[in-house]
């Protein structure tokens, strides 16, 4: 192997290599079902003698948001956070238009927004292989530092009266019938409703899912570092590589603060063949200098990007139990394209913000009740279909070029119908009418590249696709009725009213029908 690979260009980073290591071991531990179900929330029908909390939000990363919203409210709220609750010094890239929801919710001022806006850029591209490039303005091209974000946001918080306990790890909970026992290593916090915000590798999870397999994983490394010398635009998606390793390779280009961050990432399935993440990691340095057209030896490193998403076909995740819900990358709010995480926890923030201090005030915090604010989505559900053509499996044969042409194709003609349907897509919002437009446009323009699809995702991924496809237009044909209903809702009790609008809300959002858009 080339001495200069992974080793040798983190070898300044030595901590950061050291966690590489780490993560490319628990990606073996999914690859080989060698995972361990851990058994931490158990269940009494015992009552607590004192409960001392309105909320606890484990994971203080993104809870803080929904921590300060629901402080704001008047709620008793804690957020637990078993570091220092600070943000990375790497960016989060996301829409102005989506960043703005935290204004609108009280959470930051117009002045404290501009702060926190850390890198602009415009325009950005997509492209694979040889296709021509498509351009579009103002989606992900704002870099957020995180930072300085979540030290506002952690002082919104504390001024609406929040307490955050930073070096307190969850341990473990147990539901009593008027509410939860939060273990943790400092003290024990009893509470109404336990909120699980620790992300895609919370224990909650693993014990909720019992180990099971993801039906999907987006495995990314990257890197931020200077010695660019074009550095104006950015790469929303790109694919310059003919499939290898059993993997289609894509990229992430973005402006930073301190330099370019560019990331190589993959779609794929479970299998204990399939790459680990130090291996894409030497593909990276290998591929780096033909996509940004530059030596690597000018480039200075300043820190390096890496992880793996596990995706179920079973999401949002609804817990067994009650007064227990799961927020963020916890539920699986995202598509199997996304990363999750930051922008999608905004996406919902005031969704959950509205539904968590309506479940309070009802004391709807059953785990029927719960569950309807983690609801099914069919315009995430019908995004599988997406991610299993931009994937290859293990044994199978397609020509190199295959998704390249298939992506390019589809994406062209997202593009030529316009930025209503392109833009959403891209933002991780699907929507009928530009889904079922952009299908008819590929299957009449182009369906010799339909009839290559079919094979190589296989029947069985069809016929799992058309109910969630059928299901996103009987949402988009209820929604309408659904709000002209509103008004008559008031008549209700109020636990049905709670119920009403969380219905209302999963036709809204599995529709995509809360996008604004964005010029």
């Amino acid at each position: 192997m080339d001495s200069r690979n992974t080793a040798h260009w983190l070898s300044h980073l030595p901590q950061t290599l050291k966690g590489l290591r780490a993560v490319d071991d628990r990606w073996k531990q999914y690859r080989m079902g060698n995972l361990t179900v851990p058994q931490i929330v158990t269940t009494q029908t015992s009552q607590l003698a004192t409960i001392d909390w309105d909320a606890v939000v484990c994971g203080g990363t993104l809870g803080i948001m929904i921590g300060a919203t629901l402080a704001q409210r008047g709620w008793r709220v804690v957020v637990l956070e078993r570091g220092v609750l600070r943000g990375r010094d790497q960016e989060w890239n996301i829409s102005r238009h989506e960043l703005n929801e935290l204004v609108k919710l009280g959470l930051l001022t117009e002045a404290e927004l501009k702060t926190a806006i850390a890198t602009e850029y415009n325009p950005a591209r997509i492209q694979f292989g040889d296709s021509d490039p498509v351009w579009v303005r103002n989606v992900l091209n704002i870099g957020v530092d995180p930072v300085y974000l979540l030290e506002t946001l952690k002082q919104t918080f504390l001024a609406a009266g929040g307490t955050l306990a930073e070096q307190t790890a969850f341990k473990g909970a147990t539901v009593h019938t008027d509410g939860v026992e939060v273990q943790t290593d400092q003290e024990t916090f009893r509470t109404r409703l336990l909120i699980d915000a620790m992300g895609h590798f919370s224990p909650l999870v693993q014990q909720a899912r019992q180990g099971s397999t993801p039906d999907g994983v987006c495995l990314v490394v990257g890197t931020c570092a200077e010695g660019y010398t074009a550095n104006d635009t950015g790469d929303l998606i790109l694919s310059f590589t003919p499939v290898q390793r059993q993997c289609q390779y894509f990229w992430e280009a973005f402006p930073a603060r301190d330099g370019r961050t560019t990331y190589l990432f993959t779609y794929l399935d479970i299998h204990p063949d399939r790459i680990g993440l130090e291996d894409l990691f030497d593909d990276y340095w290998t591929l780096l200098p033909d996509y940004q057209q530059v030596d690597l030896d000018h480039l200075d490193i300043k820190r390096a990007l890496f992880g793996f998403f596990p995706c179920y076909r079973e999401s949002p995740l609804q817990y067994p139990w009650g007064r227990v819900l799961p927020v963020g990358d916890s539920s699986g709010s995202q598509s199997p394209l996304s990363f999750g995480g930051f922008g999608a926890m905004i996406r919902h923030l005031a969704r959950l913000t509205q539904g968590i201090d309506e479940a309070l005030r009802q004391d709807c915090l059953n785990a029927r009740d719960l569950s309807l604010l983690q609801p099914y989505q069919p315009n995430l559900s019908v995004t599988w279909l997406f991610q299993e053509s931009m994937r290859v499996g293990m044994d199978q044969t397609l020509a190199p070029d295959q998704i390249n042409r298939i992506l390019g194709t589809i994406f062209g003609d997202m593009a030529s119908l316009g930025e209503a349907t392109l833009k959403p897509f891209l933002q991780d919002v699907v929507q009928f009418p530009a889904l079922t437009k952009t299908l008819l446009s590929t299957s009449v323009n182009h369906p010799a590249l339909v009839a290559q699809i079919v094979p190589q995702v296989g029947v069985g991924a069809i016929a799992r696709w058309l109910p969630h496809y059928s299901a996103l237009a009987a949402y988009s044909a209820l929604y309408p009725l659904a709000q002209s209903l509103r008004p008559l809702a008031k008549q209700l009790p109020e636990k049905q009213q709670y119920r009403y609008y969380r219905w209302l809300d999963a036709l809204q959002y599995g529709t995509g029908s809360d996008y604004e858009g964005a010029s």
